[in-house]
């Protein structure tokens, strides 16, 4: 039912998409060059048709969302569970520094002396 639910709502965002980019806004590209009355949707333009079909796809998108999420939220195991099981307690221990490289410094009169 999962995969379902999945394909139509991939279908419905593809759909979705190429609805929302074949509207036309006010005055784009279709003005400049002289998309009048005779485009393929009439002279009224294809405002009734595409808003109602995006409208639908937006419907069906909202849908699958909310559907999909129902399906697979908030599924409790009934196995055991470190998470679930509040007796569990988990003793950290820090680890031990590592030792740090002694360096030591020999004074100049030092090693002139030992010379």
């Amino acid at each position: 039912m999962e995969t379902f639910v999945i394909v139509i709502h991939v279908l419905a965002c593809i759909f979705l998409i190429g609805a929302v980019m074949l509207q036309s806004g006010h005055e784009g590209m279709g003005v400049i060059f002289g998309g009048g009355s005779s485009t393929m949707f009439g002279s009224t333009g294809a405002g009734g048709l595409l808003v109602k079909i995006t409208a639908g796809l937006a419907t069906i998108f909202l849908v699958t969302s909310l559907g999909y999420n129902i399906l697979t939220g908030n599924k409790v195991s009934d196995e055991g569970s470190i998470m679930l099981n509040s007796d569990a307690a988990v003793e950290t221990t820090a680890p031990a520094e590592p030792a740090k490289p002694g360096i030591t410094f020999q004074d100049a009169g030092d090693e002139a002396k030992s010379e």
